[in-house]
């Protein structure tokens, strides 16, 4: 699956990393409707983290759609919550 991180770039991400992503976006989800946000950058941070150590960088000339789309590092919580589906920010 190609995943862009605002601001940043896309990578390439293999689909069985997705179940360690979806841990982390659940926990993103609840740090956010709790109005934790020391949790919620943390968690966040650990999630950008986690898609650039298991996904492989596309080139800046590559042209893909991406299939998933992440907030920048510096969102807030108001910007990732109107990114949001019912499955957070990752589906699944």
């Amino acid at each position: 699956m190609i995943v862009r991180i605002m601001g940043e770039g896309q990578l390439t991400v293999a689909d069985s990393h997705f179940t360690e992503l979806n841990t982390l976006d659940d926990a993103l989800l609840a740090e956010m409707e709790s109005g934790d946000e020391a949790g919620f950058r943390r968690t966040l941070g650990a999630l950008l983290d986690a898609v650039r150590r298991l996904g492989t960088p596309l080139p800046d000339d590559a042209l893909e759609p991406s299939e998933l789309i992440l907030p920048a590092p510096d969102a807030t919580i108001d910007e990732v919550r109107h990114m949001l589906s019912d499955d957070g920010l990752i589906p699944g």
